[in-house]
């Protein structure tokens, strides 16, 4: 098969999502949700990109305004995790997150606005937790592929932020 053609066997990307492996010095900065009846998990920030982003990196701004009323700085594709998907109306395919380190420039916590803040499903809670083996390890984040990134990776991350990456 020619390198440009396509691969029949590829599944639908039917949703992607822009998220924030966000650091505020030596903590990583998550959310724990929890919905009724449901144990409590920790995602980083971020959310779906809609069709008015003109970017996933536009979308993440944007998700991180909404979410924490944060300003970012340094962003840096990290990781990126491909899973089953079906959205709302049924359609079937996968889900793209793109997971993007960046430095916490700002956060105002009362410029939160969206459907999170207006309409939520349980409870939305800002944490940090020590970036390191033992913090990332002490709360149920997911994807679980991102903390098993996270765990075997927290120098790797830390280096995507170093001064003389370029």
């Amino acid at each position: 098969m020619a390198a440009d053609s396509p691969d029949p066997a590829a599944r639908p990307v039917v949703k992607r999502t822009a998220r924030a492996i966000l650091l505020d010095g030596d903590h990583l900065l998550l959310i724990k949700r929890t919905k009724p009846g449901e144990p409590p998990y920790w995602i980083t920030p971020g959310g779906g990109v809609e069709p008015e982003d003109a970017t996933v990196v536009d979308a993440l701004h944007r998700e991180l305004d909404e979410e924490l009323g944060a300003k970012v700085a340094d962003v840096v594709p990290a990781f990126v995790d491909t899973v089953e998907h079906v959205r709302e109306d049924g359609a079937r395919g996968v889900k793209v997150q793109h997971f993007f380190v960046c430095r916490l420039a700002s956060m105002d916590l009362s410029r939160r606005h969206g459907p999170e803040v207006d309409e939520p499903c349980g409870t939305y809670e800002f944490v940090r937790v020590p970036f390191t083996r033992a913090g990332v390890t002490s709360v149920d984040v997911v994807p679980t592929s991102l903390r098993r990134y996270l765990d075997a990776n927290i120098e790797g991350v830390r280096a995507l932020l170093a001064t003389d990456l370029g």
